[in-house]
């Protein structure tokens, strides 16, 4: 039995696969354009966005299989990646064309209403989470800042922060003495203008 790629190839098979097309009129299976911005069509944007949308489900379903080694884990987490930049893209162009707006997303939260880390930017899928480095770049992110009591951002603040010892310097009191002379000096121009037009 010959392979697929070689009935591909055979004279006949393309003799009725065109013969095919000829009477449904199907065209041979559309490429997805490198880039969005050669579509101006939002219904041609929205499939390629529904395909895409498909590929990455496909890949994050792939990649809970426990059978890939680690290289192929990490190859398929940064295929998804890739999609999602390319999702990015289709949903940019769909929004530039006048369709309905995708990525207005809901923050994902965690159980206490922390945002969960890894969601912004480059993500990690399935087991690409228990990778090595990745794992301890997850604890690192949950750890974070920590929150800091009133007593403790009070602390530091004294007089200075309210401005009570601005005067002191004669600084602030010089230049307000300039600005109100500027201040003066136009409002009476503004007088004078107004008693001529009279």
């Amino acid at each position: 039995m010959a392979r697929n790629e070689e009935k591909a190839q055979s004279m006949l098979y393309r003799f009725r696969e065109a013969q095919n097309a000829e009477l449904t009129k199907i065209t041979k299976k559309q490429r997805r354009p490198a880039m969005a911005s050669s579509v101006s069509n939002v219904g041609e944007c929205e499939r390629w966005r529904r395909q895409i949308v498909r590929e990455i489900s496909r890949g994050v379903s792939k990649i809970q299989d426990s059978s890939m080694s680690d290289y192929q884990v990490r190859d398929l987490n940064d295929y998804i990646n890739k999609m999602f930049r390319e999702k990015y893209q289709w949903e940019r162009r769909i929004k530039e064309l006048g369709g309905p707006n995708y990525s207005m997303a809901p923050k994902m939260l965690d159980n206490e209403g922390r945002e969960v880390p890894g969601v912004r930017g480059y993500r990690y899928f399935g087991r690409a989470r228990d990778l090595p480095g990745v794992r301890e770049l997850f604890e690192q992110e949950a750890s974070g800042p920590v929150a800091r009591s009133k007593t403790e951002l009070y602390k530091n603040i004294d007089a200075d922060y309210y401005g009570y010892r601005d005067e002191e310097d004669g600084a602030l009191l010089e230049s307000e003495r300039e600005y109100e002379a500027k201040l003066l000096e136009r409002l009476s121009q503004q007088q004078q203008t107004e008693v001529n037009d009279e």
